[in-house]
């Protein structure tokens, strides 16, 4: 065999040995690049390294949710909220017609054990089909350790179409009940 064959035969050996234990890289724009994507992490259940549990290391906010804002009796507002691992929300509105609008969407942070929510709706007249005003909702709630409810207050403030004019729109108490793929 000449010595050029063999030479880049033992490179690519080379190569797809270290290849085989090179530890995982990402590649992402941005600060928030490496926020977004998490290794598997695992730790154990024994002194000696036995067996492996995984470790959750998203936040457990991330999901489905069905939503009441305010008393249930009587709610400011019901839904389904959407709350994304990339710090984006959006919440179907079922206490609005389409007509006027009812879908909202918002940015979430983590800030200790809570969640900070702040989200726009727009909010249209059905006859004119004209902006009438935005409503911005923030939401702070708190996941229970079973990881299915949430709760928390929120606050409404409704501004004219050109986003002034703000006015107190309704607060209170919010509750969240995970919504599951069973």
């Amino acid at each position: 065999m000449p010595i050029s064959t063999r030479r880049i035969l033992m490179a690519t050996a080379l190569l797809v040995a270290t290849s085989a234990f090179a530890p995982a890289a990402w590649a992402g724009c941005g600060d928030n690049a490496m926020k977004l994507k998490r290794h598997a992490s695992f730790t154990s259940d024994s002194q000696d390294g036995g067996t492996l549990i995984p470790v959750n290391l998203g936040p457990p906010i991330v999901g489905m949710w069905n939503v009441i804002l305010g008393n249930p009796a009587s709610p400011f507002d019901t839904g389904y909220q959407a709350w994304h691992d990339d710090g984006t929300e959006i919440m179907n509105s079922v206490g609005h017609s389409p007509a006027s609008g009812n879908f909202c969407m918002g940015v979430w942070v983590q800030t200790g054990h809570s969640f900070r929510l702040n989200h726009f709706a727009l909010a249209y007249d059905p006859a004119s089909g004209m902006l009438a005003a935005r409503i911005n909702v923030k939401e702070e709630v708190v996941v229970d350790a079973s990881g299915n409810n949430f709760s928390g207050t929120f606050t409404a403030i409704i501004y004219d179409a050109n986003g002034m004019n703000g006015k107190p729109l309704g607060a209170g108490p919010i509750v969240g009940r995970r919504i599951t793929a069973n």
